[in-house]
C-alpha cells in the first residue's frame, strides 16, 4: 500500500494522470486515524492499564525525549542544522506511528499473544502520548525557529492539549455511555455510527482549533470509556470498526506513500540522514528495553516491546513538511535548506522503518510474545457485526 502510494507520486506518467489534492488526501488520512485509534481504544483491557501504568508512563516519555535528544545533537554536527532546527528534526522523527503499531497490537490480542501481561494495551495507550509529546516539542521548537509565541506559552500549549483531549474524551465517552439507550433497534449499528462520528469529529475539530495533538487522544480516550459502560456488548461494535478500517487501512498507507517525492531526496542529505535515523533507532531500542526492565516482562517481552516501538509513518507524514512550509512562506532561504532536510530525514522514516516495522512486529510477536488461550465469543461478536452492517446496507 506504501509502495502504491509511492508509484503514484513518482512515476512520471501516472503522477500527470492521477491528481492527488492536499486537502482530501489530509482529510481522508484523519478520517483512517480517528478509526485507528477508536479501535485502539475500544481493545484496550482496563485492568492491564491499571496494572502498567507506570510503566506507560516511562514507555511513553522516555524513548521520545531521549531520540529527539540524540537525533538533535547527531544532526547538529553531522548536517550541520542549527540547533533550533535540530531538535525540530528531533521530535518530527521521535514520533510512534498509531497507523502501524495499533493495527499489529490488534492483531496479535485477537489472537491471545502478550494478553496475559498487557503487552498490546500498553502499546496502545502510550502510543497516543507518545505522539502528543512529539508534537509538542516539534511545536515549541518551530515557535523557537521562527520566533512565534513564547516558549512557555507553547509548552503551556502542549499540555493543554493533553489535558482539553482527556477532559473531551471523557465527556463524550460519558455520552455514549448513555446514548443511544439499550432498548434502541439496531442498537450496534447505532453505537457504532456514533462512536464513529464523533471520533473523526474530535480528530478534525482539534485541528480547526489548532489543538493537533488533542484530538487523538480525545479518541482513544472516549473509545475505551465508551466500550467500559458496554462491557461485553462492544464486541460487535469493534468487528464493524474493522470493517471499516479494512477500508480506509489503503487509504491511509497509500496517502502516506503519495506524500513522498523521491525527486526532493539529496544524496548528500540521503546518506547523512540515514546515519543520523539509524543512530536515533538504536538509542531508542536501548532506551525502551531498559524503562521496561522492572515492569515484570521476560527478557523475550522485553525485546518485542522495544522492537514495537520503532515504526513511524503517521506523525511523520502529518508535520514532515510543515517547517519547510513555514520558511517558504517567509521568503528564508537558508530556513527553506533546513526545511529540506527535516522533510528528507521524515521520508526515510517513513520508507525505512514503516515496512520494516510492521514486518517485524508480525514476525516477533507469535515468537516472543506467550499466547493465552481463550474460547471466547469472537466469532459470535463477528457474526453480529455482520448482521448490522446487513441493516445497514438494506437501509441504504
Amino acid at each position: 500500500m506504501l509502495l502504491a502510494g509511492l508509484l503514484l507520486r513518482n512515476l512520471p506518467y501516472v503522477t500527470d494522470a492521477v491528481v492527488i489534492s492536499s486537502h482530501w488526501s489530509a482529510a481522508l488520512r484523519n478520517v483512517a486515524l480517528s478509526i485507528i485509534l477508536t479501535r485502539a481504544g475500544l481493545g484496550l483491557d482496563p485492568s492491564a492499564l491499571r496494572r502498567l501504568k507506570s510503566v506507560c508512563v516511562r514507555v511513553a516519555v522516555g524513548p521520545c525525549v531521549v531520540e529527539a535528544c540524540v537525533v538533535a545533537v547527531v544532526s547538529h554536527f553531522l548536517l550541520e542544522l542549527p540547533w533550533a532546527w535540530s531538535f525540530i528534526l528531533g521530535f518530527v522523527l521521535a514520533a510512534v506511528s498509531p497507523a502501524v503499531v495499533v493495527p499489529s497490537m490488534l492483531l496479535l490480542q485477537t489472537e491471545g499473544y502478550g494478553v496475559e501481561k498487557g503487552i498490546p494495551t500498553l502499546l496502545m495507550a502510550a502510543g497516543s502520548f507518545d505522539d502528543v509529546l512529539a508534537i509538542t516539542g516539534f511545536s515549541t521548537c518551530l515557535g523557537i525557529a521562527f520566533s512565534t509565541g513564547s516558549t512557555w506559552m507553547n509548552i503551556l500549549k502542549g499540555l493543554l492539549e493533553v489535558g482539553g483531549g482527556v477532559t473531551a474524551g471523557l465527556l463524550l465517552g460519558c455520552f455514549l455511555s448513555l446514548f443511544p439507550s439499550n432498548d434502541q433497534e439496531d442498537l450496534v449499528l447505532r453505537r457504532t455510527l456514533m462512536l464513529l462520528g464523533l471520533s473523526t469529529f474530535s480528530v478534525f475539530c482539534s485541528h480547526a482549533v489548532g489543538f493537533a495533538g488533542a484530538g487523538g487522544l480525545c479518541t482513544l480516550v472516549l473509545a475505551f470509556l465508551a466500550a467500559l459502560s458496554w462491557k461485553a456488548d462492544k464486541g460487535p461494535v469493534a468487528a464493524l470498526m474493522g470493517r471499516a478500517w479494512d477500508v480506509f487501512q489503503p487509504l491511509l498507507f497509500g496517502l502516506i506513500g503519495a506524500e513522498i517525492t523521491i525527486s526532493s531526496l539529496s544524496g548528500r542529505t540521503v546518506g547523512l540522514g540515514v546515519a543520523c535515523l539509524t543512530v536515533g533507532l538504536l538509542v531508542r531500542l536501548l532506551v525502551t528495553f531498559l524503562l521496561v526492565h522492572f515492569g515484570g516482562f521476560s527478557l523475550k517481552e522485553k525485546v518485542f516491546i522495544a522492537l514495537a516501538w520503532l515504526p513511524k509513518a503517521t506523525v511523520q507524514a502529518a508535520i514532515g513538511s510543515k517547517a519547510l512550509d513555514m520558511a517558504r512562506e517567509e521568503g528564508a532561504e537558508a530556513s527553506a535548506g533546513f526545511g529540506l532536510d527535516v522533510l528528507t530525514l521524515a521520508v526515510l522514516a517513513i520508507l525505512i522503518t514503516a515496512p520494516i516495522g510492521a514486518l517485524g512486529i508480525g514476525l516477533a510477536g507469535p515468537r516472543l510474545l506467550a499466547r493465552q488461550v481463550k474460547g471466547g465469543s469472537e466469532g459470535e461478536d463477528a457474526d453480529r457485526g455482520s448482521d448490522a452492517l446487513g441493516a445497514l446496507e438494506s437501509k441504504l
